[in-house]
């Protein structure tokens, strides 16, 4: 299946000189949004992977049902005040500002090898700080799985050293 052709340009958004990627036409159809899940899935199904974690929102969606697919734990990272235990925290920067990622200070075992998940590759920030998240928590990364990737961005070089994987760049 061409899951390129389920991705739509949208031009100016967020900005003026932006090209948005729009997955949303992918998600909407369910045989794309099954054999992209399937798709990623398949690339881990034979390595050692004791986990999946993924930072909210967007890449619950895929996270979530390769959770599934793989028959692993689903580890949700989230923003502060989301989480109702005691959390493992992680404050980053991004382009126009900050932000922080938590996760439960239970919910990885040592020495666990967690696969995280997202949509997009853009400029890697926030994958970036989800990798030191897991191992401020005790796991090891397993790899960095994406839907999409927009290789202008330069997102793999903060994740340099880092097993990762894009099912469609740009």
């Amino acid at each position: 299946m061409d899951l390129k052709s389920y991705i739509r340009d949208v031009p100016d958004f967020p900005r003026a000189g932006v090209l948005f990627k729009d997955i949303t036409p992918l998600l909407c159809d369910p045989s794309a949004f099954a054999c992209a899940v399937s798709a990623l899935s398949a690339h881990y199904a034979a390595r050692p992977v004791d986990a999946i974690a993924a930072a909210e929102a967007r890449g619950f969606l895929f996270a979530a049902p390769m959770a599934l697919q793989l028959r692993k734990p689903l580890i949700p990272l989230r923003k502060p005040g989301k989480l109702p235990c005691a959390t493992h925290s992680l404050r980053y920067d991004l382009e126009y500002g900050a932000a922080e990622l938590q996760v439960h200070t239970d919910a990885i075992p040592a020495g666990s090898r967690v696969l995280l998940v997202d949509d997009v590759l853009a400029t890697g920030g926030t994958m970036a700080a989800a990798c030191k998240l897991i191992e401020q928590a005790g796991g090891t990364v397993a790899g960095c799985a994406f839907l999409l990737e927009l290789t202008a961005l330069k997102g793999r070089e903060q994740l340099a050293g880092r097993d990762c994987f894009s099912l469609i760049t740009y």
